[in-house]
């Protein structure tokens, strides 16, 4: 018969290292991705820290090849003004330990803009039934004629060719 795992036998799960993270970090290719991960991170916290807000936001580590820093942005206007900074953004990051002579900046399209909206999720329109059909009816025979009449119309003509 299967039990489930009390919190007891989870809380030593994680504590045996069985967390994914943990899993990651035991597996030779996993700690490998990890190690990186963990790199790019640092060095983005470290360049975010130099550049003005607004662009440390957007901008992304995207390679390291140890005398060399690929960062990514979403447009030509961020780019710019990387390639701008990018002698002090490596001045700061040699300071700190980094061994890094270049800077190269990319310009990824896919990345989110900054300020950019979610996409919306799709309408979910129920067809309006008979009843609410007719309710319109009455009430379209009872408005003056005017924008709302209009309105009421619309809808009607839409929803009756359903």
């Amino acid at each position: 018969m299967n039990r489930p795992a009390s919190n007891r036998s989870r809380s030593s799960a994680s504590r045996r290292g069985e967390t994914p993270l943990g899993w990651l970090g035991h597996d030779t290719r996993g700690a490998g991705v990890l190690a990186t991960a963990r790199v790019h991170l640092q060095i983005q916290h470290a360049i975010a820290a130099v550049l003005p807000p607004a662009l440390g936001a957007v901008c992304v580590v995207a390679k390291l090849e140890t005398p060399r820093l690929q960062l990514a942005v979403p447009s030509a206007a961020h780019a710019a003004k990387l390639r701008q900074l990018a002698p002090r953004i490596a001045q700061t990051l040699n300071t700190q330990g980094w061994n890094l002579n270049e800077i190269a900046v990319k310009v990824q399209a896919g990345m989110p803009r900054p300020g950019a909206k979610a996409p919306r999720p799709p309408k979910e329109a129920q067809p309006l039934g008979e009843t609410a059909l007719d309710a319109f009816e009455t009430l379209q025979g009872n408005l003056r004629p005017g924008p709302l009449a209009d309105a009421v119309a619309k809808l009607l003509a839409h929803h009756k060719n359903k």
